[in-house]
């Protein structure tokens, strides 16, 4: 589980019951000491801090005025800076970790590009610099931080003492926390709009509320270790049975929900974590100071994992966290929600955005989340809108922007969440959700009509699907078939690969639901965003890049032949069409093919058709076409990957989004030269990236003579209904004369979509 990532206790660990944790609880007890006194000084607390951490200078700086960090108690730094020295969140190295929530351990503090020189303070000895975030209910309300004149790195066990102190002065400084909150939607009110990734497409209009945070614990030390540990391990065994209720209670018996929750389900029970709460425990702090110090251990070490699908099970953690205090007795979540509720939260964990959606929201914007992770695909399933950002993207700071209650427009669809919306903008919103929801009545009764444009030509149009629930959808929308099941994906929820018999019933479940219509089924596409603990390992620079997929296929046979031989018994004498994802050579996918084809010969009742094809995402098989074409009955194109490619642009890049667009002149000489090769060559050609639901790129490119296209199910019917509209023989010329008169643009979007909606508009 990905609990061993960040390392179960060591002996190392374990060795310093009798030292290395002596100190924190000595600190610890003089501080508690310090808050039982009728009168606390703040300048104290600097100068014991100091004294315990073998530190130069201790400094408190406290939120105020809503974005200001003050000086508001030091030793080591001039005495007239304290009041008169204040940041703004974000500015400087304090403010930098206001505003991210993390510690920054830094040997040589005034070379950071972060650093904000004050002269006042009289810091131009100190080298070195730890910092950590002083957090109460979620938000900051200041920053705790150490500095020495000699350069160095401060350990683990410091940087975990010096946390665990900062737990306790958010408590010590309740007045002045509270004080330096901001105000209930601060800001005015001033409309602001943040810019994510879409996660779900879909609308909602409606009061934000948020996830809560860790609850502060009102007690650090135990006085009884053993009973403590008790209490832990019998709140932890209540967890595990609250989470088996869920799924035993409220979840359809297959689907993405039941997968991903029972992954979730093994890492609540990885010991793992319990030794580290248990050791925690041992060590003098409470079961709920355990979770706190173990989940800010975790969280630490994670966010320096390069992999954005591992780092996104911060959510995991945090919920499963969350539910471990709810067991403790300390908080969980709130019984109802304001009707039609937009979540908003840091990061959430699968079960708890079912918990969630069960309360009635309409919408949820997640600020670390990926379209790939447990969130999305949940999401997606429950048909909930919802927008996140990667790390660093537009969406950071709308956690310091908004407050319960205020009203928030998520367009999930452009990835875009409005804050405070001018009244005409939120009904505009409004508007469009019931027109969506007419026009969803409507386009169901195009679920039986052929996909056809205007003018008589045929196009094949097939869904995208990852996880077995959503086989339904190809009733849903009379689809030709599935033009690509991602058999990663539904591994993925499961946190393992599974054995050659349960992947086999898996595919032949869904071939019995397909019945006539075609499933293509995509091997194992492990590897850059996509991880699952044993098959792959080590951090790579560019894993878009590095060893996955095909690579890791051919390299570990032994998974891939496993999943091959599944494949095989689960046709049972029907059809079956397989593809090979991230093939770089015509030599790669003939040892593909080959390992197909010998464990086919090998099942009992082989397929009675095998189809046996390739994604076109590597640019270097464009110069192997005749070879490729000659091994392969068909050819899907994965835009996405090649895009990124073509470009050099990664696809998972905020500033890049939207820079390189498929309807430029030389993707479309590439699409156009593909499809007569293919043709001449007699091999089935498709299109199964995100362009092919796209509405300007599918005409495009069924103009240039690709008709199969492959997308997601949301995109089918309304791609269908425009389809009906266009007459793609009177708009081949028009192409045509758009691509002659380029003249070097990035992008032909405009005329291509200015001919579309003048001859492509409702009747």
């Amino acid at each position: 589980m990905f609990w061993t990532l960040v390392g179960r206790p060591s002996q190392t660990d374990k060795g310093l019951g009798d030292k290395g944790m002596a100190q924190p609880r000595r600190l610890l007890a003089r501080l508690r000491e310090v808050m039982a006194r009728s009168v606390v000084g703040l300048a104290e607390l600097p100068r014991l801090i100091a004294a315990e951490l073998v530190s130069e200078v201790c400094s408190i700086y406290v939120l105020v005025a809503g974005d200001l960090l003050q000086l508001a108690a030091t030793v080591g730094l001039q005495e007239a800076a304290v009041g008169q020295t204040r940041l703004r969140v974000g500015e400087g190295i304090v403010g930098l970790v206001a505003a991210t929530g993390a510690a920054l351990n830094l040997p040589d503090a005034q070379n950071h590009p972060a650093f904000a020189y004050r002269s006042e303070t009289g810091e131009e000895p100190y080298t070195s610099m730890l910092a950590v975030p002083v957090l109460r209910a979620g938000k900051t309300r200041g920053v705790l931080a150490v500095q020495n004149r000699v350069p160095r790195l401060y350990t683990e066990e410091e940087v975990e003492e010096l946390e665990t102190v900062a737990m306790l002065l958010a408590e010590l400084l309740p007045a002045v926390a509270e004080a330096a909150a901001p105000e209930e939607g601060a800001g005015g009110a001033l409309s602001r709009r943040f810019s994510g990734t879409s996660l779900a497409p879909g609308l909602a209009v409606g009061p934000l509320t948020r996830r809560g945070a860790l609850a502060a614990p009102e007690r650090l030390l135990a006085e009884d270790s053993a009973a403590e540990l008790r209490r832990l391990e019998e709140a932890g065994a209540k967890m595990r049975r609250r989470l088996d209720r869920l799924l035993a209670d409220r979840l359809p018996e297959e689907g993405a929900t039941r997968e991903v929750l029972e992954a979730y389900r093994l890492v609540a029970s990885d010991s793992g974590w319990f030794a580290r709460l248990a050791a925690g425990v041992q060590s003098g702090l409470t079961a709920e100071a355990a979770v706190h110090r173990v989940t800010a251990e975790v969280r630490r070490r994670m966010r320096r994992l390069a992999d954005p699908y591992l780092r996104e099970r911060l959510a995991d953690l945090d919920d499963l966290a969350l539910r471990l205090l709810e067991a403790l007795g300390a908080g969980g979540l709130p019984e109802r929600v304001p009707n039609g509720a937009i979540l908003l939260a840091r990061r959430l964990g699968p079960a708890e955005l079912i918990d969630w959606h069960a309360r009635g929201i309409s919408g949820v914007i997640v600020e670390e989340a990926t379209p790939h992770g447990h969130v999305a695909i949940l999401a997606r399933s429950l048909g909930l809108p919802a927008v996140g950002a990667l790390e660093g993207g537009g969406a950071e700071g709308i956690g310091q922007s908004a407050g319960d209650g205020e009203w928030v427009v998520l367009d999930a669809d452009e990835g875009r969440v409005i804050l405070r919306p001018e009244e005409d903008v939120a009904e505009s919103y409004r508007q469009a959700l019931a027109a969506r929801s007419s026009e969803q009545e409507t386009l169901g009764a195009w679920r039986a009509r052929p996909a056809a444009t205007a003018d008589g030509t045929r196009l094949r149009l097939m869904l995208n699907i990852g996880l077995p629930h959503e086989i339904g959808q190809l009733e849903a929308t009379g689809a030709a078939g599935v033009g690509l099941f991602r058999t990663e994906i539904a591994m993925m929820a499961l946190g393992a690969v599974p054995d050659a018999t349960d992947q086999a019933a898996l595919y032949a479940r869904l071939m019995d639901a397909a019945g006539e219509r075609e499933i293509v089924f995509r091997t194992l596409d492990l590897g850059g965003d996509k991880l699952l603990p044993g098959v792959l390992r080590g951090a790579e620079g560019n894993p878009a890049m590095g060893w996955r997929s095909l690579r890791v296929g051919l390299d570990r046979p032994a998974v891939l032949r496993r999943q091959l031989r599944a494949l095989a018994l689960a046709a049972r004498g029907r059809p079956l069409s397989v593809m090979f994802p991230m093939v770089a050579t015509v030599e790669e996918f003939v040892a593909a093919r080959a390992l197909l084809e010998t464990e086919a010969r090998r099942v009992a009742g082989p397929p009675g058709r095998l189809a046996i094809g390739t994604m076109l995402e590597v640019p270097a098989l464009l110069w192997q076409l005749p070879g490729l074409l000659a091994a392969a009955d068909f050819v899907s194109i994965g835009t996405n990957d090649l895009m990124q490619f073509l470009f050099a642009a990664d696809r998972t890049a905020p500033a890049l989004a939207g820079r390189y667009d498929i309807l430029s002149p030389p993707v479309l000489d590439l699409m156009e030269s593909l499809a007569a090769k293919a043709e001449a060559a007699g091999v089935a050609l498709s299109v199964c990236g995100d362009a092919a639901g796209e509405p300007l790129a599918a005409i495009t490119l069924a103009a240039l003579g690709i008709t199969t296209l492959s997308m997601s199910a949301a995109s089918l019917l309304p791609l269908k209904a425009l389809l009906a509209r266009i007459d793609l023989a009177a708009f081949r010329p028009v192409l045509a004369g758009i691509r002659s008169a380029a003249s070097g643009g990035a992008s032909l979007r405009g005329p291509i979509g200015a001919w579309v909606g003048e001859h492509g508009g409702p009747d």
